[in-house]
């Protein structure tokens, strides 16, 4: 069985043409077609059905995709850590990051390690609550930010860098707008605009209303930031949001408010994987976020 079979294999499998395999691959058609056959006699099954140009993977097919993918995450992981260790600073690290994150602090973050560690490369990927988890957990992600930091988790370590307030985003024309500060329990009455439910700053406002005593109205939805913070805007109703996501507002069409009695917070932090060791590039890059977000807690 060889390296290149399995990743032949992966390869027509999520794609289900061997064809398009070829084309993604740079490799004759016929070599893809003759290395998966030797695949399949050795391991004695056939793990593709065919139908003329399209395959589909057979039932111990799929078993063994799930297998091969998780050992060639580890595979290339430690290549990567060998890379890694004969020069350190010349790695590459997967960050994911929620929307709430992606305005100030990780364009921060990012530039004051690039200025101490200009040769380390970055890829950025976006994603929900969930899935910034459960990629981090499935080596998908090799470190991720991510608010509220989960505490609970097997497979994941999570480190809290700080607590930030609610705020609530109202229209300009709204009586609120004008005022510093509001109690949350005036809000009972309001047009919301939150997050779909699976959301996880959904959830954090449906709980915090709850514990000012009322279940908020939501009468809109919008699926990223930018949607509820134009919904709110237009003057279809308000909503709460955490201060990380205020870099960008309009003072022209909204106000930010904040809110107390009760006060909402939620922790932000770092994830990574519990269970697998850091490549030194991502043990670098770990550390510098510990080391600066202290430091910024001590200057405030």
């Amino acid at each position: 069985m060889e390296l290149r079979q399995l990743r032949y294999f992966v390869e027509v499998a999520e794609r289900e043409h061997v064809s398009e395999a070829a084309a993604v691959l740079h490799v004759a058609q016929s070599a893809i077609s003759r290395q998966i056959s030797n695949l399949e006699a050795e391991l004695g099954v056939e793990l593709f059905e065919r139908d003329g140009r399209n395959v589909r993977l057979t039932h111990i097919g799929r078993i063994f995709l799930t297998h091969t993918k998780s050992a060639l995450k580890a595979i290339d992981h430690a290549k990567k850590q060998i890379d890694e260790f004969i020069d350190p600073e010349r790695g590459s690290i997967k960050i994911g990051f929620p929307t709430s994150l992606a305005g100030n602090m990780l364009p921060t973050v990012i530039s004051e390690f690039k200025k101490k560690h200009p040769k380390i490369e970055f890829q950025l990927r976006q994603g929900s609550y969930n899935f910034l988890i459960d990629a981090v957990k499935n080596r998908e992600i090799d470190v991720a930010f991510i608010g509220p930091v989960p505490d609970d988790l097997p497979d994941i370590q999570g480190e809290v860098l700080f607590n930030e307030n609610f705020y609530a985003l109202v229209p300009i024309s709204h009586p609120a707008a004008t005022k510093g500060v509001i109690d949350l329990p005036t809000l009972k009455d309001e047009s919301f605009v939150l997050f779909p439910k699976g959301y996880v700053l959904h959830q954090l406002v449906i709980d915090g209303c709850k514990s000012a005593g009322f279940d908020p109205i939501a009468t809109s939805q919008g699926e990223d930031l930018d949607a509820i913070k134009g919904l709110v805007a237009a003057g279809i109703g308000i909503t709460l949001l955490p201060e990380s996501a205020f870099n960008d507002l309009n003072p022209f069409y909204s106000a930010k408010v904040a809110i107390k009695n009760p006060e909402l917070t939620r922790t932000v932090g770092v994830i990574i994987p519990k269970k697998r060791k850091l490549a030194p590039s991502e043990q670098v890059f770990y550390e510098f976020i510990i080391e600066f977000f202290s430091l910024m807690q001590k200057m405030q």
